[in-house]
């Protein structure tokens, strides 16, 4: 009777376990945009019960919604140039310098510029206008300074310039988008698909406006087809938008710039758990809203974590 005994610890220990993992939970957050259907409506207030989530085809629990309306929702905004951009982005100065001066409230912004696979710097996140107008210069680099936006991105993303994640952070590429080292199309593309990743794990919201690049191959209108389709896989999975989609280069920023502030009046803080694969790890999301006469803008990949677990109380 003792051996049963001694047999029966160890496998109520592993079945308590296998219990124990199969009930650990995970948790993501994400920032989603609602917009109205027509561009001169106001954008409907959406409440928690309006919307579904599921992660990698599982349900997911909503436990926060609300929208970042408030003084205390910071932003914090990355401007990111290539500097392989061609000059006549100088024809732009006036649009960039209106923007930077004109961010709202809450947001501290930095710029920094695609050099060689790396995100340089200036300066330091701030809110003062004419600091970052200091910030900005006209791209120096030759062909092929880039390197690739997307390991720009991927950069940007692991050396974020601050250590807080409870913020809004948003991303802004000027580029023409061209990943010049393989022909795939998004996450056909592993350079692209890297930059996804790392972009979801950072949770960073990204959205583009094409620029062509000094090097010949901006000169076709392949090229260009193939940059706004990387840029447009990007920014969907990162929950922005590629804010131009067009033949050349846009004649102004300033009316994608006001879309672009229009969208951050409108978002909201998503926060849900889901079952958790063995580890943290990049899953898909799906939104799905049911609030009539809206749009909803939503991160394709979110990054998953494991939730904290709440001891209970045995006294």
């Amino acid at each position: 009777m003792k051996s049963k005994s001694i047999w029966l610890i160890p496998i109520l220990g592993i079945l308590v376990f296998a219990a124990f993992a199969s009930a650990q939970m995970g948790e993501g957050r994400a920032i989603v945009t609602i917009l109205p259907k027509k561009a001169n409506q106001t954008a409907p207030a959406v409440q928690g019960n309006d919307i579904g989530v599921k992660v990698d085809g599982k349900q997911a629990k909503v436990t926060v919604w609300r929208q970042l309306n408030q003084p205390g929702d910071r932003i914090e905004l990355v401007l990111l140039i290539d500097s392989a951009a061609r000059t006549s982005l100088g024809t732009q100065l006036n649009d960039l310098e209106a923007f930077v001066r004109h961010l709202p409230p809450n947001t501290v912004a930095n710029v920094g510029y695609m050099d060689y696979g790396r995100a340089t710097f200036v300066g330091s996140f701030t809110a003062d206008g004419n600091t970052l107008v200091n910030m900005l210069h006209l791209p120096a680099g030759p062909p092929g300074a880039n390197a690739s936006p997307y390991f720009s991105l991927s950069d940007l993303a692991k050396r974020w310039p601050s250590q807080d994640t409870n913020v809004r952070r948003i991303a802004v590429m000027i580029t023409d988008g061209v990943e010049p080292y393989f022909s795939g199309i998004g996450i056909e593309n592993p350079y692209v698909k890297t930059s996804m990743d790392d972009v979801a794990r950072a949770g960073i919201v990204v959205y583009s406006i094409y620029w062509k690049d000094k090097g010949r191959l901006d000169q076709f209108t392949m090229a260009q087809d193939y940059g706004q389709n990387q840029l447009s896989a990007l920014t969907e999975s990162a929950g922005g938008r590629d804010l131009w989609t067009g033949f050349g280069d846009p004649v102004s920023f300033s009316p994608y710039f006001d879309d672009l502030m229009r969208m951050l009046r409108n978002q909201y803080e998503l926060r849900f758990t889901v079952p958790l694969k063995k580890k943290a790890d990049v899953e898909n999301m799906r939104l799905k809203l049911s609030a009539p006469g809206s749009q909803v803008i939503a991160p394709v990949e979110v990054y998953i974590t494991p939730a904290p677990v709440a001891l209970e109380n045995t006294k």
